[in-house]
């Protein structure tokens, strides 16, 4: 395990393997800082998608996506930083594999090492990553939330087929539609294509939810319609700091 240097700026991106003991396994962790940060930034949190993982950021341009947003847009100085989260939705399938534990125990004194931030002003989920981003704000700290293409169910038989939840009553207790009362008052973005599988609960997210900001725009559940919205993601978290 390496970390960057304290004191003066830190590399834009650091790449590195630890161990999880909520996960019982390594993951790779990612901060993604803007070109020429200072230490201490506040920390936007990201979670990737099913078959993804925290190295997913990097190759979508989140990089450079994010120093444009900071150096040229006028947005406050942040960090973005992901960690592997596995393909169970960032929910627990036993005790042993639970990473929403470790974004809420283990997270915070990894931040600290690395002369971050330690509680996330916001959180932005890709796909399950937008499932896992409900249930992070919803537990703690009400961070902004920005959702892309959230991959989120309508009944059961739907999300039951992704075998991941342990059962009915899992996915009902984590599921982002049946807890939207939990998320009052955090501002919520939402961007999802026309042409994405998971569209219609989209839409009724937006209906129920009424984000602040509501892009549903022509685009399917893919990279390219990911790295197109990414930039407005991130100026909406951005904003949180004023």
């Amino acid at each position: 395990m390496t970390r960057p240097p304290e004191g003066g700026t830190s590399k834009p991106v650091t790449r590195e393997r630890i161990r999880s003991l909520a996960r019982d396994t390594e993951v790779e962790l990612v901060v993604i800082r803007p070109e020429d940060a200072e230490p201490n930034l506040p920390v936007c949190l990201a979670l990737h998608g099913r078959g993804e993982g925290a190295g997913s950021f990097v190759d979508l341009g989140v990089p450079r996506m994010l120093s444009s947003v900071v150096n040229y847009q006028g947005t406050r100085p942040f960090a973005v930083v992901a960690v592997d989260g596995g393909d169970s939705y960032w929910v627990a399938r036993d005790e042993d594999d639970d990473p929403q534990r470790m974004l809420t125990e283990e997270l915070p004194t990894w931040l600290k090492q690395r002369g971050l931030a330690t509680n996330p002003f916001a959180v932005l989920g890709i796909s399950m990553g937008g499932y896992g981003a409900f249930n992070y704000a919803a537990n703690l700290n009400d961070p902004a939330l920005a959702a892309i293409s959230p991959a989120i169910f309508l009944s059961w038989p739907e999300a039951k087929s992704r075998d991941v939840f342990t059962g009915e009553k899992e996915w009902a207790n984590t599921d982002p539609l049946r807890n939207l009362d939990a998320l009052s008052g955090v501002p919520i973005g939402v961007w999802c294509g026309e042409s994405d599988p998971f569209i219609d609960a989209a839409r009724e997210l937006v209906d129920r939810a009424k984000p602040a900001v509501a892009d549903i725009e022509p685009g399917d559940h893919d990279a390219q319609f990911w790295r197109k919205v990414l930039p407005d993601a991130l100026k909406f978290v951005g904003k949180r700091l004023g």
